[in-house]
């Protein structure tokens, strides 16, 4: 198995890692009034809607 012939420098393994960031999660406003005031981009909300449309096999809470 290959192994490095010396350590790599620490400025190097930080260059490496300085495109390692986090990253804000994207909120949005519900356009449907009296739900929820808002939800994660690209995810269901608790109602069953995405994208403005209601999925399919989401029932009503009674």
């Amino acid at each position: 198995m290959p192994n490095p012939k010396r350590r790599f420098s620490h400025q190097r393994t930080a260059l490496r890692r300085t495109n390692y960031n986090a990253v804000m999660p994207e909120v949005q406003e519900t356009k449907q009034s009296g739900v929820y005031p808002a939800f994660l981009r690209f995810t269901a909300t608790l109602d069953g809607y995405y994208k403005g449309r209601r999925l399919p096999g989401f029932k009503d809470k009674k």
